[in-house]
């Protein structure tokens, strides 16, 4: 065990994908835009109504039914990803540095059948991963049910900005369905679900709050963030929206996961000072090689950093104040859609 843990979203700092949506899209007739104005509506019970004990990423549960009335099986879901992981350019040579050097672990909103894949794919172990557990194998509706949903489904698709239709449909028709019951007590990590794992892994790490980096890029990871940051940890928005922005205090934008690697790096050995220290003197450089030097930067991490970058446009790497908030989130959003694809980008 190391005195410090290393805590990712997995999908955004890891991956370009958004499984959900991607499972969506494939299985679910028009499934990809039902799935995007789901999110939409997630965002708006969480941020704008902050509807009581409801948790972010909560999409995951309410296509769960249009999933069911397709008769998806655990199988499906698990075939799929395994086939459909995207990874962010050197996420995996980053995994592989930091589990030498820190506690490492992925904490996501995403389905356990992709993450599953992911720490297949990635070498992390599966017992270091926090998800959500869905058990389609378990979701049987009956005839009239799969009447009902494929109705609401229309309905949801007509009236894309009806949010008290969604209302109805989701906590008062589905919510007195048969299969609600196998539905209702799922989990979903995302938001205080993810600040739970928080909890979880200092315990099984037994190291001090302030010794928590944790990096996300969308509205799920705002809870865990504002921890790690009011904690003297180190919290970071990896090209985030506008919601990891508000809370975290460290800002990466970048094609390249080595950048998270070289915040790190300078995290293994020090504490947050110094990690902020780094920061102001990177953005103000002429000598890169040098300051990575002068930093004691691990020479794989700087050789690579230096060959992404070598006649490219560095990444941004900067404290967020209300200065350069914009401006950030701006260049933030746009790599964001560059790599992800403007369908995942724009989601919440």
């Amino acid at each position: 065990m190391f005195e410090k843990s290393f805590i990712t979203d997995c999908e955004g700092p890891l991956t370009l994908n958004d499984n959900a949506f991607e499972l969506s899209d494939s299985f679910i007739e028009n499934g990809g835009e039902l799935f995007k104005i789901l999110s939409l509506y997630d965002d708006y019970l969480t941020d704008v109504v902050k509807k009581e004990g409801y948790v972010a990423g909560n999409t995951l549960k309410l296509i769960l039914p249009f999933f069911i009335i397709e008769n998806l099986k655990n199988e499906d879901f698990t075939d799929f990803s395994k086939k459909h992981v995207y990874a962010v350019e050197d996420s995996k040579f980053l995994l592989s540095y930091l589990k030498n050097v820190m506690n490492t672990y992925i904490v996501s909103t995403s389905y356990g059948q992709y993450i599953e894949a992911v720490s297949d794919y990635m070498n992390v172990p599966f017992e270091n991963t926090f998800y959500t557990k869905v058990n389609l194998d378990n979701l049987k509706p009956t005839g009239d049910e799969i009447t009902k949903i494929r109705e609401f489904k229309k309905l949801i698709l007509e009236n894309p900005q009806d949010y008290e239709l969604f209302d109805d449909i989701f906590f008062s028709q589905i919510a007195k369905m048969e299969i609600y019951e196998n539905i209702k007590d799922i989990e979903v990590v995302g938001g205080q679900g993810k600040k739970l794992a928080i909890d979880e892994i200092i315990k099984r790490d037994k190291i001090n709050k302030e010794g928590i980096f944790y990096i996300g890029d969308s509205i799920t990871d705002v809870e865990p963030l504002d921890f790690a940051c009011k904690n003297n940890g180190i919290s970071v928005s990896f090209n985030g929206n506008e919601y990891p922005l508000r809370v975290a205090e460290i800002a990466i934008v970048s094609s390249s996961a080595v950048a998270t690697g070289l915040i790190a790096n300078v995290y293994v050995n020090n504490d947050k000072n110094k990690v902020i220290e780094f920061i102001n003197d990177y953005n103000i450089c002429n000598d890169y090689e040098k300051l990575f030097n002068d930093y004691g930067i691990d020479e794989d991490i700087k050789i690579k950093f230096l060959s992404v970058f070598n006649n490219k446009e560095y990444p941004i790497i900067k404290i967020i104040d209300e200065d350069n908030f914009d401006e950030i989130l701006k260049a933030s959003k746009e790599m964001r859609n560059g790599i992800r694809g403007h369908d995942i980008g724009e989601l919440g």
